[in-house]
């Protein structure tokens, strides 16, 4: 058996604990334990002096403990300050021994690792790694910088270290164990090391890399295998895309549909934009053919996604297919249901809306027509894909804010309408603009459309950032603005991921701004309340009944107020920059100005001022996408990581956007002249995720 692929027990040091931690992490061969890069690099190199040091830094120093002491007062911690020749510095311990206090007693030379921060008298480092420096010839420090690997509960650096170690010394007495999969002559193109020295490097880099060199991606071994592991990415969806082409699917056309389409159009009570006819038209094309669609629709917050999917929705239609057509929150799924029920009134088409909440006989009902075929457009949510849920004849799966739903929802959906050897065209459709480079890469299985172009009449929304400090103005503007018989959003978010302390907060404020705007209509809405309830609350505000809504980011999508002109959002900073545009997105829908207040918690770290800047600069979905790739990186953009989602192991999307075009071209080379190559380089960069790429 080949040494890469024999499993990492067989490694000394690694026993049945440590293997199952492994496990967690992905690695369970030896070539997994290569290709688990490091993270970052601490510089062990150098012994900065004290009186250098700055907040932030992450350092080594050397110096003698001048006193000990432990604090009673808060949280009991130990205290023990060290001095050089250039100034002193404190070390705190919340966690310490008996014996630490004694091994640390004044006059002992010790060497320390650590982050420096602000503490209550200067300079501080806490809980830092340190040495007791018995004699002056004791060896502090490292000739080159130290890795710092991903991790799993119970699993230390020092572990994997060593582990990583032994595996690079058995590949370096056989390089032939690591192949080059990329063909030579891209390599020489683009300057690129073989594999085992950009993997060594990687590993164990020697004195002439720095950590600066590290982190802006100019050093070769690592621009070479961000460009391999890009690769092995956009490999693997190819090869899903190909697959997927193989397959048959049914040709929406015929001498009626024309004429329906028309009479469809000419009975909406407005024009479409010319953007919306151009992604009608390539979706006319792609259901012409004879394999499924596969297409993202994305488009900026009020673009007009959801009447072309009704568009594509009465293509099928006309041909004798059913559509379903599935969203991620049941208040979305009702908005669609009244869309659609609206938009097709006049063409003999029932329109059925299936969620979880609904029972018994009526559920039944609604199944059995659904498998009988009388049910032509299924609206609803997860319930969608419920093994009870069977198509009479699907023919297309229209699926709305995309990066909600894993990979393998999108897939169980679609094999839900699979009939022998013919599958349903796919249709999907996301608000959250996606940044080219993510586009790419993660979507190179889908044809991409992007309307950018908002309907006519519609005002850029005014966005301001201001401290919770000027909370008594913002209620008396609130006053000011109902007075004129507009209506208010005012969206509660919370860093924990908890439903429960979401509500809890918005339930709360909903108390607090009764009681301050006694003349105010004040109702709340969030995702704990039954689906009924929520519909109602949606209603009074879509009607007026309510002046004021509170909300958590359940009306993140799909609601739709052209009286609502001003949303004022509690603690923006916690939220990504494509959340936040989507919030700001429910106002603007009428034809007055609007607002949107992001009122943050005081102090703002200087990243966060950066974003709520780029927000209130811009209204373009796409630029603040890009924007916030670059600062947040691409499992934040997208939302919850997700199934299927890139976790990338050493690329980064915002350094490396400058590869994807080379990519690409290789990727074609690789395909019509080493096609052998493609599996193990999938294979090698992500393993069990290329489970995906399969189906």
């Amino acid at each position: 058996m080949n040494y890469l692929n024999q499993p990492v027990g067989k490694l000394s040091g690694i026993g049945a604990q440590t293997l199952s931690r492994l496990e967690k992490l992905g690695i369970r061969v030896i070539q997994d334990l290569i290709f688990h890069l490091p993270l970052r690099y601490e510089d062990r190199t150098r012994i900065y002096p004290i009186g250098s040091l700055m907040a932030g830094m992450t350092v080594l120093v050397c110096g003698r403990v001048e006193f000990i002491d432990v604090l009673p007062r808060g949280r009991k911690s130990l205290i023990c300050r060290i001095r050089d020749d250039t100034g002193f510095i404190s070390l705190r311990f919340f966690h310490f021994s008996a014996n630490q206090h004694n091994t640390l007693k004044p006059g002992t030379l010790i060497s320390c690792f650590a982050e420096v921060r602000h503490g209550f008298a200067g300079l501080e480092m806490v809980h830092p790694e340190y040495q007791v420096i018995a004699s002056p010839d004791t060896h502090i420090t490292e000739t080159r910088l130290t890795p710092v690997y991903p991790l799993t509960e119970g699993l230390s650096q020092t572990t994997l270290r060593k582990a990583v170690k032994q595996a690079l010394s058995h590949c370096a007495s056989e390089p032939k164990l690591l192949v080059d999969w990329i063909p030579e002559a891209i390599l020489k193109k683009y300057h690129y090391p073989s594999l085992a020295e950009a993997i060594q490097t990687l590993h164990a880099p020697d004195e002439s890399v720095t950590i600066e060199a590290l982190q802006n991606g100019s050093v070769p071994a690592l621009k070479r295998l961000a460009f391999e592991e890009l690769l092995a990415h956009h490999l693997s969806l190819k090869t899903s895309r190909n697959k997927t082409k193989a397959w048959q699917a049914p040709v929406f056309e015929g001498s009626s549909a024309k004429t329906i389409t028309e009479q469809f159009l000419n009975s909406l009570p407005f024009k479409l934009t010319r953007a919306q006819q151009r992604v009608i038209a390539e979706i006319e094309a792609d259901c012409r053919l004879q394999h499924p669609m596969m297409r993202l629709v994305q488009g900026d917050v009020g673009s007009g996604k959801t009447i072309v999917s009704a568009y594509a929705a009465l293509l099928a239609l006309t041909a004798g297919y059913q559509v379903a057509v599935m969203a991620p929150t049941e208040l979305l799924a009702e908005q669609h249901n009244r869309n659609f029920s609206a938009w097709l009134e006049g063409f003999q088409t029932n329109v059925v809306f299936l969620t979880g909440q609904i029972k018994g006989n009526a559920r039944k009902a609604l199944l059995q027509g659904i498998v009988e075929g009388s049910a032509g457009i299924i609206i609803g949510t997860h319930a969608l894909f419920q093994e009870s849920v069977n198509f009479h004849r699907l023919g297309l799966v229209i699926i709305d804010e995309q990066h909600r739903f894993g990979v393998h929802q999108r897939l169980a959906l679609r094999e839900k309408g699979q009939q022998g050897n013919t599958r349903p065209h796919q249709l999907v459709m996301t608000a959250t603009p996606i940044p080219r480079t993510l586009a790419m890469l993660q979507y190179s299985d889908l044809d991409i459309s992007i309307i950018d172009e908002l309907p006519p009449g519609r005002k850029p929304i005014v966005t301001s950032v201001i401290p919770a400090e000027r909370r008594a103005e913002v209620i008396d503007r609130i006053n000011s603005w109902v007075d004129k018989k507009r209506q208010v959003y005012w969206v509660c978010t919370l860093i924990e991921e908890s439903e429960v302390l979401q509500c809890e907060a918005a339930e709360k404020t909903a108390d607090y701004l009764t009681q301050a705007l006694p003349n105010v209509r004040v109702a709340l809405i969030h995702g704990r309340m039954k689906s009924t309830d929520k519909e109602v609350v949606m209603q009074a505000f879509k009607n007026h009944r309510i002046d004021l809504l509170v909300a958590t980011t359940v009306i993140e999508v799909g609601v739709d107020v052209p009286n609502a002109g001003l949303m004022i959002i509690e603690n923006p900073e916690r939220l990504g920059l494509s959340q936040l545009h989507q919030l700001r997105g429910r106002v603007g829908r009428g034809k007055d100005d609007s607002y949107c207040l992001l009122m943050y918690q005081s102090p703002l770290s200087d990243i966060a001022r950066q974003r709520l800047g780029i927000l209130r600069d811009s209204n373009d979905g796409f630029v603040i996408a890009e924007k916030d790739l670059e600062l947040r990186g691409p499992g934040e953009v997208m939302g919850t990581r997700q199934t299927g989602a890139v976790n990338f192991k050493i690329a980064d999307l915002a350094r490396d956007a400058d590869l994807l075009e080379a990519i690409q071209q290789t990727g074609e080379q690789i395909f019509n002249q080493a096609p052998q190559a493609i599996q193990p380089l999938c294979d090698r960069w992500l393993g069990t995720s290329t489970v995906y790429a399969e189906v």
